[in-house]
């Protein structure tokens, strides 16, 4: 029975190694979730392996996918299934498929937060209730948003704030500041408190951002997960944690601020679009920062 289920699931999908399956997402591009260092490291952080999957046209590969069983990898549902759902956490994450441009491929693997980058390419797809919010272009702010987050960053200074790149701090530092300011803002333990320190080292050359210092200690964090595919730059905003003692000074808008700019200036300095998840749009203040866009599920 199982095996008829997994060739039904699989029908016009070749089994494939992880080295074809990395060739696939350089060529064709991908986003954070999907990367095979992402993948390949996580997936081993828990213990689960993978099944990677190629489509191939006339003997060529057009199209590739990450699985663990019949969820594509790094799926929460399996974390959960399995018990490990406490070890990693990539939020809402946005999953573009390495698919080349004018392949059509059929999916009946489940997964969430699809791409609109992938919908013209897979048959099987279904638009979820609940769209993505992708930061908007700095030029898209109005002049007088752009002006009081400016004011809002120099009065934080002048108060003897500063920002410094998340990268001056060690993966052991980076996790217990975050689970600190986690903790403050939300009265609850960061998902995955215990396997931060490794997450984040196994994440390290991905991660970007800064964070926020008030007198020498930190009061705003954003995790941010940076990967450059040919095409486009993918970003995923995981989450992050603010001090309610600071709200006066704004941190966390202030970091929301200074991040996304700094990403966009970069992106577009290599004359690549960039695409700045927040995750689901289901909070109002990231209808402040982005746009909603159409999401996929199968």
């Amino acid at each position: 029975m199982l095996s008829y289920w997994r060739a039904w699931r699989e029908n016009g999908w070749t089994p494939i190694d992880a080295a074809t399956y990395a060739q696939a997402w350089h060529q064709f591009g991908g986003s954070v979730a999907t990367h095979p260092d992402v993948v390949e490291r996580l997936a081993g952080l828990v213990g689960i392996p993978v099944r990677y999957l190629g489509w191939l046209v006339d003997g060529q590969l057009c199209a590739a996918m990450p699985t663990w069983g019949r969820h594509v990898a790094l799926s929460k549902d399996v974390l959960k299934r399995e018990g490990k759902r406490g070890m990693l956490d990539l939020g809402n994450a946005e999953v573009i498929l390495p698919i080349s441009q004018g392949t059509q491929v059929r999916l009946r693997h489940r997964m969430r937060y699809v791409s609109e980058l992938n919908a013209p390419h897979v048959i099987g797809l279904v638009e979820q209730p609940e769209g993505l919010a992708l930061a908007r272009e700095p030029e898209d702010y109005s002049k007088k948003f752009r002006y009081n987050q400016r004011r809002e960053q120099r009065l934080l200074e002048d108060a003897g704030g500063s920002i410094r790149p998340m990268l001056e701090l060690t993966p052991g530092e980076q996790a217990a500041v975050y689970a600190d300011l986690f903790q403050r803002r939300w009265n609850f333990e960061v998902p995955g408190k215990t396997h931060l320190a490794e997450v984040f080292s196994l994440m390290r050359e991905f991660m970007t951002g800064s964070l926020i210092y008030l007198n020498d200690e930190p009061v705003a964090i954003q995790i941010l997960y940076r990967v450059e595919a040919p095409d486009w730059f993918s970003l995923e905003y995981i989450n992050g944690g603010v001090d309610p003692q600071s709200r006066d000074f704004s941190p966390g808008s202030v970091l929301s601020f200074v991040n996304t700019q700094a990403q966009w200036e970069l992106a577009r300095a290599a004359g690549k679009p960039l695409r700045y998840s927040f995750g689901r749009a289901d909070r109002e203040y990231k209808d402040r920062w982005c746009n909603r866009v159409p999401v996929y599920q199968v």
